[in-house]
């Protein structure tokens, strides 16, 4: 429903789809943008506008979906079911894998209809936050749910959520896969660190970084208010609509140490990293349920201890003072004191780094991830053109009316 850069379910199909193709699997997206990944086959959706579950780095004057009306909703719906349509007719897949579940479980059961395409549904948090005030579409994500061979949640939260959302009778076909890092992406360039250094006057400071959405949900006003007390340099990376609440913010009180660095564009992801790299703490404090926090699981890869709120599916990956510290969410006095602690101690930070490090080796590389998703992929036993084959030879009669149904474009797959 997004573009391929800016988010992290975004992150999350990047990273999937590209680990797959390494496993000589043919994937296509359906999306809405027009940067091409490495091994896949793209169709781009041009939806009449865009929209946003809250905000996007690269959407800046977005709408959110549940201020559209009917109207505008329907456009974008029916043209991501024409562009899907289109998709499916030329790229022919065994397997829909549906991204979110908003409006987009509406178009895998269509497609299921006409074509006898198999899809399952993954959530990823931020659909269930936006589907929880505006209902229009519950009655095709049930219908679709009902239909969907698996669903994916990427936490025990949001699985939880889900459940509570939709019903536990779709309890026994859910589970949860979570996302990953690629650990590749995390190998310390001195030179990448001095251009951070230079650039933005770090060389010889201590640093706290934040990276992310600037939404309310992320918390971060509670972290520039807790950075005059900090040790140190606090860094965000990121942009949104809280970005100018937040500039307002420092300057009014008048806070010097800390440096806003906006957006990474596609262009720069390997810079991207380097700030993972050269921070010594990261913080994410937010103050909604985090469905998993992707960006805790990047900090953790690139070897910075955690600071983060006790909120959601962030207890999935951290537990405190172990590998990680957990926070209570909106106090920025509390950031303030363990971040300190962490900053003067160099033995306690390397020892929740390297169990930070273990835990993402041991459950949260891609490799892992994909191998997982792939074990589901493997339970769609037949394409269609498999199981007609079948059916003629075990049925003629009913594979004659299912020859009839493709004489009208219609493959029916159960």
């Amino acid at each position: 429903m997004f573009p391929l850069w800016g988010n992290g379910s975004a992150s999350f199909l990047r990273a999937l789809s590209s680990e797959l193709v390494e496993r000589s699997h043919d994937i296509a997206i359906v999306a809405p943008d027009k940067r091409i990944l490495p091994g896949i086959k793209h169709y781009v959706v041009s939806p009449p506008q865009m929209g946003v579950f809250v905000g996007h780095p690269e959407l800046p004057k977005a709408k959110r979906f549940d201020e559209m009306s009917g109207k505008e909703l329907g456009e974008i719906y029916t043209s991501y079911l024409k562009t899907t349509v289109n998709a499916v007719a030329d790229f022919n897949p065994e397997i829909i894998h549906v991204f979110h579940t908003a409006f987009l479980p509406g178009i895998a059961r269509v497609i299921k209809i006409l074509f006898g395409i198999k899809y399952i549904i993954t959530t990823h948090g931020s659909d269930l936050s936006y589907l929880a005030k505006d209902r229009r579409f519950m009655g095709l994500i049930n219908d679709a749910n009902k239909v969907a061979r698996f669903i994916t949640a990427n936490s025990d939260f949001t699985r939880k959520w889900y459940l509570d959302m939709f019903g536990l009778d779709q309890r026994h076909k859910s589970t949860v896969i979570m996302g990953g890092v690629n650990l590749e992406d995390y190998k310390k360039d001195p030179a990448e660190i001095e251009i951070i250094n230079n650039k933005y006057g770090l060389k010889g400071k201590r640093v706290v970084l934040f990276t992310g959405r600037l939404t309310k949900n992320k918390g971060v006003d509670f972290l520039v208010r807790a950075a005059s007390s900090i040790k140190g340099t606090v860094v965000i990376v990121g942009d949104g609509p809280e970005r100018k609440n937040l500039e307002d913010e420092i300057k009014e009180n008048k806070i010097n140490n800390v440096v806003m660095v906006g957006y990474i564009n596609t262009g720069d992801q390997r810079l991207f990293h380097a700030f993972y790299e050269r921070t010594d703490v990261f913080v994410s404090p937010s103050v909604w349920d985090e469905p998993l926090g992707l960006t805790i699981l990047e900090a953790m890869a690139a070897g910075a201890p955690v600071v983060a709120t006790r909120r959601g599916g962030v207890l999935s990956s951290i537990q405190d003072k172990v590998n990680g510290f957990l926070v209570k969410p909106r106090n920025s006095r509390e950031i303030a004191e363990v971040v300190n602690i962490l900053l003067a101690d160099d033995r306690l930070r390397k020892k929740i780094s390297s169990a930070a490090y273990k835990t993402v080796v041991e459950r949260f590389t891609w490799e892992r991830i994909a191998g997982q998703f792939e074990n589901i992929y493997k339970q769609f036993k037949y394409s269609t053109s498999e199981y007609l084959a079948r059916v003629k030879g075990m049925n003629p009669q009913l594979s004659e009316q299912m020859r009839s149904l493709r004489k009208l474009g219609i493959s029916v797959n159960i």
